[in-house]
């Protein structure tokens, strides 16, 4: 029994990660929506964004990240914004 829970659990979080695919842009935002900090923004390649997100939260704390397609620049509404 404790075999299938710890197969279960180890199931639902690696379905939980989104499998992401094409380039997105990562900025940051204060709680105004005004650019955090100038000329500070991340290029990451699918599922990258996550360590770009985390990177660029370890640095701005109380920012907002905001995630948008590189291509189109729609915001990836699945993931932004993202408070830190």
């Amino acid at each position: 029994m404790k075999n299938l829970i710890t197969l279960l659990s180890a199931g639902a979080l690696l379905g939980g990660c989104m499998t992401l695919s094409g380039t997105y842009q990562l900025t940051l935002q204060d709680a105004n929506g005004q650019p955090l900090a100038k000329n500070v923004s991340m290029v990451a390649e699918g599922s990258g964004i996550y360590t770009a997100r985390n990177a660029l939260c370890s640095a701005y704390p109380d920012a907002m990240v905001i995630i948008r397609d590189a291509k189109n620049g729609e915001e990836l509404k699945s993931e932004s914004p993202y408070k830190c």
